[in-house]
């Protein structure tokens, strides 16, 4: 009973929206941007032209987070909204779609996706949730399979085949960093069934991709500093070998609940920091970092990591 209420207070909490002036002056300045006696530079912009700004924009809202610059970050989310709705004001000036047909799409999806808060489903703790969301978009796949299959069947009479349905894994872009695609092609594998029964049998396919590898490499000719060379069809398996390595450690972190983008980033943030620690106390030796031993190199990375810890 009481599950029942706050799902009715959420549905009526989103039934009325608070109003966001200021955003529809903002969509209101981008449609002046786009008219006719508008900019001549926003005026020729295209989907594709302006493609590469999302990306970039994105990296630079996620490095704001990152660095923990609240100013900033409001900054570059300011920019990701910009190449949003100015994506959404061309779709509009094609006949295509507008913001408000953006915003009540991702508004029912959030819904649809939500079925412990605006529908009967329970779900306690993050992890069932996500787990939720995977149900729900596979059960978003199926009906559109469907739809497809049925389009496609009362086509057939004119055509003579059906249009085979999207693969589960289309939705993923290509165009993801590596590790982020990793982990979103294994973790819709697994919501349609493709999983390990314990994380201990995902270690067991690491150690399992590892000992691939070493064989593989062990098998290729090798220059004295140990890199591979003279023969491109050793390097394409050593590639692919460690390619697997690497997509069995994304499923280890899958199966942690742990981002593996995330956790590579983070990484490579503590090492710049450690690095340029190190710049700093060579500096104040006066000498450069690359110009000493590496055994120096080594004492002044423990003295990063102490300076770390205080």
């Amino acid at each position: 009973m009481e599950q029942e209420q706050q799902h009715s207070e959420a549905l009526e909490r989103a039934a009325h929206p608070v109003r966001h002036e200021d955003f529809d002056r903002f969509v209101a300045t981008i449609s002046a941007l786009r008219a006719p006696d508008g900019c001549p530079w926003d005026r020729e912009q295209t989907h594709q032209s302006i493609a590469h700004n999302m990306i970039e924009e994105a990296y630079e809202a996620v490095d704001a987070i990152e660095s923990g610059d609240a100013a900033h970050l409001r900054e570059e989310l300011g920019d990701v909204l910009l190449q949003v709705v100015l994506q959404s004001q061309i779709a509009s000036d094609q006949g295509e779609f507008d913001i408000d047909d953006v915003a009540a799409d991702v508004n029912a999806k959030m819904v649809r996706r939500h079925p412990h808060v605006f529908g009967t489903s329970e779900a306690t703790d993050a992890a069932e949730v996500l787990s939720l969301w995977d149900q729900v978009k596979l059960a978003e796949k199926k009906a559109a399979d469907e739809n497809a299959a049925q389009a496609g069947s009362a086509d057939a009479g004119d055509h003579g085949e059906l249009e085979k349905p999207a693969g589960l894994l289309d939705g993923v872009p290509v165009s993801f960093p590596a590790l982020m695609q990793a982990q979103k092609i294994s973790r819709k594998a697994a919501a349609a069934g493709f999983e390990w029964d314990t994380l201990a049998d995902v270690w067991d396919q690491v150690e399992s991709e590892i000992d691939e590898l070493n064989e593989a490499y062990g098998q290729a000719p090798k220059a004295a500093n140990g890199k591979v060379e003279g023969d491109p069809e050793a390097m394409a398996r050593i590639e692919e070998e460690l390619g697997d390595v690497l997509f069995s450690m994304v499923n280890v972190a899958r199966r942690m609940g742990v981002n593996a983008e995330n956790a590579l980033r983070a990484s490579c943030r503590k090492f710049r920091g450690r690095w340029a620690a190190m710049e700093q106390m060579a500096f104040e030796q006066g000498v450069r970092l690359e110009d000493v031993s590496t055994k120096q190199q080594n004492e002044l990375w423990k003295l990063a990591k102490e300076q770390e810890r205080r």
